[in-house]
This record gives structure tokens, C-alpha cells and sequence, in this order.
């Protein structure tokens, strides 16, 4: 079908649009990140972690002139709200009680993956504009309850404003090389804990002599270093965590088994061991974006997945924070960003940051309902990012080292 200039067509795969094309585009957004490259997102489909059997029916979106891709997007129709991260259970509730169906709905996001970052690929502002105008318009084409365009970039979220959507906060932890505490970057780990204040420092360091004098030490593993026999122990660890809480993993082995393939260089992977035995494992993305105004490149990771055969008190923050952190402070990474939720992350020098998504809903009565939900809830949002600034774990004054 067209509509003005474009030829807007609808895949349901992501191998029917070219991988080329579609990593080109995203590299030209403000907010590119390796979990929305081609690749990944066809490994999500690949594996059937994300698939319509698993509630992810994906319908790929393109806007063409001629042969030239101009915008595209992953838009999922969705018949359950899980491994998205935005909660949206007591709209559905509500649906149920007045005997609508809530479900399906559609978001637009990267399945189990609460990464902010590039949602709506476009060459420019018109394209992006008009991409969110064809997805709007697929949802209403199949009956669809709502759009749910998750953690976006400011682009992303400029175009959703524009079309009407509403806006809505939630808050991550992120770690920031850059101006965290005021100050030049922390040289080591040792000089980054010297920066925190005196609870939040000797609590770090009690956790990780635990961690140490349980005999635990730590093999960091990066890209095609990592075996397909590393792969297979971190899945193990990775599913082992999963059936622990009573679920079962969202993502299959054959997802990591790809990704080993097709995207090795976005992987570190830290490896516990005691008595030269592995035991637990932590996967953390990377990226190395190019910046547009040509400056040095921005490193950033992301903490992402995993898990334990054995349990060992504090491995899971020396695992995931400590670690990473400290990996990331001596190759010289920008931010890391801890994922979804975690107030507990504060205590580790992860700061809130606020994360944003887009929400449309066609019943206009629940739209109206949810606005006016929303601006309460914003509301309070702001009062409690107000909190947690009051709790800001760094140091008040006095330069880095005092008081270590």
C-alpha cells in the first residue's frame, strides 16, 4: 500500500528486509544500540524467543522511496504485557473489568530488552514522522487495542508527542564516567570507591570480601574470546537462575548460539570460579558508537543477563556491578547502564535516570482515563527522583581520597 510518496509494506520477518540497509539507517539515529541491529533482532525471531507462539508476532514495518529505505521499525503484536518492562497489568485489568480485551495490543520495542535507545529508524524528522503514522495506522487497520512505543530516544518520543501519544517516566540506574561526582574519571576502582561516601564505600568493600574469601575469583572473557563451552555454561547458569524464581527463561539457547555468530564483539562475559571451577556467569552488552559531531567514540555497556549454579553471599553483586564497573573504569567506558528497576543500584554509584516510552490507546474513554493516570503518576515520579537525589552515594566535598 502507499501513502503520499512512500511505499509502506509490512514483513513478518526481519530476513525480508535487507540487514545492510537496516544497520545503515540505525547508525544514523541518536540513539543506536546493538539491540536493535539486524542481527539481534533476527536472533530473537530465529531462536523462537520472540515469535507468536511466545506472544511476540512481529510485523516489520518499511517506508520506501523507490529502492531507497527510509524508515522502518520492529513492531510486535503482543497477547500477554511480559518481558517489556513497562507495566501496563492494571490497564489490562481494567479492560477485563469492563469486558473489553486489552490484548492484542502492539508495542513497538526490543523484547526483553529495557535498553533505552532508537525505536523509530529514519533518515530525518519527515520520515520518522510518517513511519509512526503508518504503524498507528496498522494497529487501527487490525483492531488493536493500543501502540506502546518503548524506552525511545528523544527523536522517537518528539515523533510520538507530535502524533498524539501519550508520554510516560520510569527510572533506570546508570553508572556515568563523565561529571558522576563533579570530578576528573576515576583512574581504578580503588580511586572510584574513594569518591563515595564512607556507608556506601564500606559496604562495597564488605561485599566484595565475601565474595573473595569465599575463594571466588573472576575470568573476563570479550567477543570471539568467549567458546561456544563458555556459551553453554553461562546458559546453564543464565536457565538455572530462571527455573530458581519458578520460570522459565525467556530467551533459548539458541539465541546466545547466534549471537555468538553473528555479533560476537557485543559480548563480555565474567566467569566465577572457586577451586578453578566455573560456577556463575554475567553477560554484559557493549558498543562503541561513533558520535556525530566526529568527537572520540562513546563507550557504553549494558548489564543484561545472569546466573549461578552455586550460592555464594554478594556473588550476584560482585557478578553484575562490581566487575563490570571496575572493566569498565579501566578500558575506559563512558557509562553502564544497570537495566530495569533496582533501587538497590543506587548503593553501587548507579544514578536514576529517567527512561521514557509513548503510549496510544484507541478506546477513547480509557485514553482519557490513562492520561489523567499518567499525570499522577508523573507526578510522584518526580517527587521520588527528588528522593533519590537526596541519597546521592558520592562524597560531599573534600577531594577523592579523603577518608578512604
Amino acid at each position: 500500500m502507499s501513502a503520499d510518496d512512500y511505499l509502506i509494506e509490512v514483513h513478518s520477518s526481519l530476513a525480508q528486509v535487507d540487514g545492510v540497509l537496516w544497520n545503515e539507517l540505525l547508525q544514523l539515529q541518536d540513539v543506536p544500540t546493538p539491540f536493535m541491529r539486524h542481527e539481534y533482532l533476527c536472533s530473537l525471531q530465529d531462536s523462537e524467543s520472540a515469535v507468536a507462539r511466545t506472544g511476540w508476532a512481529l510485523q516489520v514495518i518499511t517506508l520506501r522511496q523507490g529502492p531507497r529505505l527510509c524508515a522502518a521499525c520492529a513492531l510486535y503484536v503482543k497477547s500477554h504485557s511480559y518481558g517489556e518492562y513497562v507495566f501496563d497489568w492494571s490497564w489490562a485489568e481494567a479492560y477485563q473489568r469492563h469486558g473489553l480485551d486489552y490484548y492484542p495490543k502492539a508495542v513497538i520495542a526490543v523484547p526483553f530488552t529495557p535498553v533505552p535507545g532508537s525505536r523509530l529508524l529514519a533518515r530525518n524528522d519527515r520520515d520518522r514522522q510518517a513511519l509512526l503514522e503508518a504503524a498507528l495506522a496498522h494497529c487501527r487497520q487490525l483492531g488493536l487495542s493500543s501502540l506502546h512505543l518503548l524506552f525511545g530516544s528523544p527523536d522517537d518520543l518528539r515523533a510520538a508527542e507530535s502524533a498524539g501519544m501519550m508520554q510516560r517516566q520510569t527510572v533506570q540506574f546508570h553508572w556515568q564516567r563523565q561529571s558522576a561526582d563533579g570530578q576528573t574519571p576515576a583512574r581504578d576502582f580503588d580511586d572510584f570507591l574513594g569518591r563515595l561516601n564512607q556507608e556506601k564505600r564500606k559496604k562495597i568493600r564488605q561485599e566484595r570480601r565475601k565474595v573473595a574469601d569465599s575463594g571466588v575469583r573472576f575470568q573476563v572473557l570479550q567477543g570471539p574470546d568467549i567458546t561456544e563451552s563458555d556459551w553453554d555454561f553461562f546458559y546453564r547458569c543464565y536457565e538455572r537462575t530462571y527455573l530458581e524464581h519458578g520460570h522459565q527463561p525467556y530467551l533459548r539457547r539458541a539465541f546466545f548460539q547466534l549471537q555468538a555468530q553473528l555479533q560476537p564483539a557485543s559480548w563480555l562475559m565474567f566467569v566465577a570460579l572457586r577451586q578453578d571451577r566455573p560456577i556463575a556467569s554475567s553477560l554484559i552488552g557493549l558498543q562503541v558508537a561513533q558520535q556525530p559531531s566526529g568527537g572520540a567514540p562513546r563507550r557504553t555497556a549494558y548489564g543484561r543477563y545472569w546466573g549461578a549454579l552455586e550460592r555464594v553471599d554478594c556473588l550476584h553483586f560482585e557478578a553484575c556491578y562490581y566487575q563490570p564497573l571496575a572493566w569498565c573504569i579501566s578500558n575506559g567506558y563512558d557509562s553502564f547502564e544497570g537495566g530495569a528497576q533496582g533501587e538497590h543500584k543506587m548503593a553501587r554509584a548507579l544514578l536514576p535516570v529517567a527512561t521514557h516510552s509513548a503510549h496510544w490507546l484507541a478506546h477513547p474513554a480509557f485514553a482519557d482515563a490513562v492520561q489523567q493516570f499518567l499525570e499522577r503518576e508523573d507526578q510522584g515520579l518526580d517527587r521520588y527522583l527528588e528522593d533519590l537525589q537526596g541519597r546521592n552515594p558520592y562524597r560531599r566535598g573534600g577531594p577523592p581520597g579523603e577518608g578512604r
